[in-house]
């Protein structure tokens, strides 16, 4: 048993594990999930400008991906459908209307030049076996945007999960200049359906967001849903709107769905209602308003972390810096051993060292010749020259060498001098450079990605206040029964979503949901709408002794569904009434020499108390009845 146990609890551990690194998480480092990371990959393998089968490139990345090709598609579509880095031809699905794409045989697509721009370089990436050894992929790509803010992410792991919203592209990329700059910028999601959004308890990526569509109510009679909250789709906004109108919650003639490329919803109103009696209902009982709960956790490193928003720009601009410097030293490097080729490839030619090769007999002696042939030009040499470099001036084929053009390869050479004083100026200034760098991609991809989601502050509808009373709380004096189904005595007209205080004859008392039906009491003393201002006057005898007493109250605390006694145990309710300028008019049992038999009492001369207190005692005599009079 001790063996099965450890052998679970370690494979066990490797399942989570293996769950939230390389399936469910992002990586911060590029903003990808493992599949999406291959799939990219897979896209740049094949590149060659044109446009490539899905079905193609999911049999390619299945070199990288164990787990089927089915995963692969639908986590291509869904890459491709954020517009940044995936240039689509066919039909991918309609994120508005939720309508799925075209089977992968019929759609085809390739990377987007901005995807080229800033999420490859195969030289400074580092490479790991794939799951069968036999390709190579890489652990992340060097990208050089916020990829996880800018795409969004969502997963649930063992234990865990990370919601990431997406943000406008320009606006991350002008956070990262700030800072770079040594100043802040916040930033707010973007959702590509626009709509609205209210994000005050945002909490920089760990709080939530309420989100609404935006509503054309020019016209009285119609309402016209131009966006669409994130996450809803015009399905599935059309039925909860068909669903809220089945329930009573707002009132319709009927609803049409226009969409093709921008949404258009028609909500036609019903006779005798009015587009701002409307609104607050569509947003309180439909998907035309929802708060999204938001968690930024992310895979750093090794771990899963979670990371305010600013703190995953800031990472990213620290890393920009770093991509940029090691491509600016890899360049400078190659430029370098350009150079250094150039240069002794014009001696070899110019100053004829090749001759010195014609009497030579064996290879050791030509290489020692050429070598012996360069040394009066050291000073022009930059660096040592090895048997390799020989080798390389010894390919040089005759046609070349007769053709060799001296001021074009001086020109030449005078470029990448050029070339390299300005990667040593930029690698010197390399925060300078970094964010010159981020304000070309503003000006070259700026148009495409302007903000669609637009910042407001909301205040969220209140169900309860949306909700229209169309309902009649009936009370059935004789069955006890209390509801808006019950056959009865209209109290008055509720909503599902009222509170009702229901008190009993026994005094019990609780507070409920309007009820469909509900056995209160055959002698229910009150049935209202909660009011936490409204106090409760109750005559009470304590049945050990008969004695009269009064409490005054008000419900202010309580506890959906759960009963309570106004009264204390031990007593009955003789009266309660909420009119505290009524008089109590007692009558005692007779008694011997007992002469006053009725007495009355002001309510208001009375203190108000907690609803947990006891009453005041009235008289030191056993009551018979009680009534309530008008104060005269």
């Amino acid at each position: 048993m001790a063996y099965i146990k450890n052998l679970y609890d370690h494979n066990f551990l490797e399942y989570a594990s293996y769950v939230i690194k390389d399936r469910a998480i992002p990586h911060v480092a590029d903003g990808l999930k493992p599949v999406q990371r291959r799939i990219l990959h897979t896209l740049y393998e094949m590149d060659d400008g044109k446009f490539h089968k899905v079905a193609n490139v999911v049999g390619q990345c299945m070199k990288y991906h164990p787990h089927g090709d089915a995963s692969i598609g639908e986590a291509l579509v869904g890459l491709a459908n954020r517009d940044l880095f995936i240039d689509k031809q066919g039909n991918f699905g309609n994120i508005f209307t939720g309508d799925p794409a075209s089977a992968v045989r019929y759609i085809e697509c390739r990377l987007t030049p901005l995807a080229k721009e800033t999420l490859f370089n195969p030289e400074i990436t580092e490479y790991i076996e794939s799951y069968d050894g036999r390709n190579r992929e890489p652990v992340v790509l060097p990208a050089k945007l916020p990829v996880v803010l800018a795409m969004g992410a969502e997963g649930i792991a063992v234990g865990m999960a990370t919601r990431i919203l997406s943000h406008n592209l320009v606006e991350l990329l002008e956070a990262e200049i700030a800072v770079l700059q040594g100043e802040q910028l916040l930033v707010f999601p973007d959702f590509i359906t626009g709509g609205l959004a209210d994000v005050s308890e945002y909490n920089d990526g760990n709080g939530k967001v309420l989100v609404r569509a935006k509503l054309d109510t020019r016209d009285e009679k119609r309402i016209v849903i131009r966006e669409l909250p994130f996450g809803s789709t015009t399905e599935s906004l059309i039925g909860s709107v068909e669903s809220a109108a089945k329930k009573g919650k707002l009132k319709i003639a009927g609803i049409s769905d226009f969409t093709a490329e921008e949404v258009e919803i028609e909500v036609r109103l019903a006779r005798g209602v009015h587009t701002n009696e409307t609104v607050d209902a569509l947003f309180a009982f439909t998907e035309c308003e929802s708060s999204i709960t938001v968690n930024l956790m992310v895979i750093d490193g090794a771990r899963p972390v979670q990371r305010t928003v600013s703190q995953v720009v800031e990472d990213n601009a620290r890393k920009l810096v770093e991509i940029l410097k090691a491509e600016l030293k890899l360049e400078e490097r190659k430029l370098k051993d350009k150079h250094h080729a150039k240069t002794l490839e014009q001696i070899f030619i110019e100053h004829r060292v090749y001759k010195r090769i014609e009497s030579m007999k064996t290879a050791d002696a030509v290489v020692k010749a050429v070598l012996d042939g360069l040394k009066p030009f050291a000073g022009e040499i930059k660096r040592e020259v090895t048997v390799e470099d020989v080798e390389t001036l010894l390919k040089i084929p005759i046609r070349r060498i007769s053709a060799y053009d001296i001021n074009r390869a001086k020109k030449e050479m005078q470029e990448i001098s050029e070339r390299l004083k300005q990667i040593r100026s930029a690698l010197a200034g390399i925060v300078e450079y970094a964010v010159d760098f981020l304000r070309k991609l503003i000006d070259k991809y700026g148009s495409q990605y302007r903000r669609r989601t637009e910042l407001v502050s909301l205040k969220k509808v209140d169900v309860r206040e949306a909700a229209q009373r169309n309902l009649k709380m009936r009370y059935d004096r004789d069955t006890g029964y209390l509801g808006h189904a019950v056959n009865g005595n209209v109290l008055f007209d509720v909503s599902p979503y009222d509170r009702i205080l229901v008190i009993r004859r026994s005094g019990a008392y609780s507070v409920v949901d309007a009820p469909e039906k509900l056995f209160v009491d055959k002698g229910m003393l009150y049935c209202g709408f909660v009011d936490k201002e409204l106090v409760f006057n109750v005559v009470y005898r304590d049945d050990a002794t008969g004695y009269p007493y009064i409490k005054r109250c008000r419900i202010e605390q309580f506890i959906l569904n759960k009963g309570y006694s106004i009264v204390p145990d031990g007593c009955t309710v003789l009266k309660l009434t909420t009119d505290s300028d009524a008089v109590i008019q007692c009558e005692y049992k007779p008694k011997p020499r007992l002469k006053v038999l009725e007495e009355s009492f002001a309510i208001a001369d009375y203190l108000i108390k907690g609803v947990k207190a006891g009453g005041v005692r009235l008289a030191n005599k056993e009551v018979r009845t009680v009534r309530m009079a008008a104060k005269e």
